[in-house]
């Protein structure tokens, strides 16, 4: 019998990946006892225990509430609120802008095609910290004062403190009202859908559900007495107030990495229009549909199943890559640990809280994205 459990390849492996694993357990073991060991020896305060002390530093900007009397926990939540939001729109804008490169370098005009191969060109081949700092440069540099700023669009301000736009203010009836004109909006896209089904023509009947559906808003906003109003940025001494404002460090970050992210996605994009076979475009013209829509209903549906996998891992590259926000002095999770430890001295710890922040994310972005991958691919019979 022992025999037999001895020349089993099953069992072989199960002892040897229990082996394995046990011995990577011993040492992390030693490693974390040996370091706490040697802290205690140096008189290193070790635990978690500062996370409840109030932090007693300013973070620059944040998008959720933040006070100085606030625990050093809360500090490390804002961020990570800010790395988050610094990825969501990253990751947004460099894939639409990468989609408009990758569409740009297969175009037949050579003008333009020639003009986004210099531009993946470029990105491609200068170090994203340079970029990063070069637009820094930009902003606080070759902008104007805010007496002087430029005015591209009507309540838009730029300046070397940052860009200042219109922001939107919620009255007491706010949530009502967005949750009715949410409700008239579903109402409508039923309505519509049903009457697409039942063979109507789409040029009249989305522009119509459209204009109705904009009408009932206006409707409801009169009924709820304006509970949305703009407040528009205004010139105070030196400086605008009010309105909504973005920092000339967030401003450099995110054009940055958009850009740099971009030629990127570019590429990748490209590269999966061209995986799709010949026959498909061929197929889509002898039918008579237009370019756009053989790009748009055909191509790009098969190209998905090439472009997600590479673009899974570039846009966890750029999640990593915000950790160089502070080069520049955005207060992504990066900047706060470090003035946490400059505070506290406690660098083992908040570095570990650091890698699992980063890992959470890694995964969560690769988990949602690997499920999309599976929804798009083929399903083989």
């Amino acid at each position: 019998m022992f025999s037999t459990l001895w020349y089993s390849a099953r069992l072989r492996g199960w002892i040897t990946q229990i082996a394995l694993l046990g011995g990577l357990a011993t040492f992390l073991l030693w490693v974390g006892s040996n370091t706490v060991q040697n802290l205690a020896q140096r008189g290193i305060r070790t635990g978690l225990d500062f996370l409840s002390r109030p932090a007693r530093f300013p973070i620059s900007e944040s998008i959720i509430t933040y006070d100085p009397s606030n625990s050093f926990l809360w500090a490390y939540v804002v961020g990570v609120a800010n790395t988050l939001w610094l990825s969501f729109v990253t990751i947004l804008l460099a894939t639409l802008l990468g989609l408009a490169v990758g569409l740009a370098r297969r175009s037949l005009h050579p003008l333009l095609s020639k003009q986004a191969m210099i531009f993946v060109t470029i990105m491609r081949n200068i170090p994203l910290i340079v970029q990063l700092l070069f637009w820094y440069g930009v902003c606080t540099s070759l902008f104007p004062a805010p007496r002087d700023a430029l005015n591209p669009l009507p309540g838009v301000f730029l300046s070397l403190r940052g860009v200042y736009a219109p922001s939107f203010l919620a009255g007491p009836n706010a949530l009502p009202f967005m949750l009715v004109v949410v409700a008239a909006l579903l109402i409508v896209l039923w309505q519509v859908t049903r009457l697409l089904r039942r063979g109507s023509q789409k040029r009249i009947i989305i522009p119509t559900g459209f204009l109705m559906w904009v009408g009932i808003s206006a409707g409801l906003y009169k009924l709820f007495q304006a509970p949305v109003s703009l407040e528009f940025p205004e010139l105070t001494g030196l400086n605008f107030r009010g309105g909504s404002y973005l920092s000339p460090e967030f401003v450099a970050i995110v054009f940055g990495l958009t850009l740099y992210t971009s030629a990127f996605i570019g590429e990748i994009i490209r590269g999966g229009i061209e995986a799709v076979s010949k026959g498909q475009w061929e197929g889509a013209r002898a039918l008579g549909l237009s370019e756009r829509h053989i790009m748009f209903r055909i191509i790009l549906p098969q190209a998905l199943r090439v472009i997600i996998p590479p673009m899974t891992s570039q846009y966890l590259s750029t999640v990593k890559n915000t950790t160089l926000a502070v080069a520049v002095g955005y207060p992504e999770l990066g900047l706060v640990v470090n003035t946490v430890i400059n505070q506290t001295g406690q660098a083992l710890e908040s570095i570990m809280i650091m890698l699992g922040v980063y890992l959470s994310i890694s995964l969560s972005v690769s988990l949602f994205m690997n499920w999309y991958n599976a929804h798009v691919a083929l399903v083989e019979r």
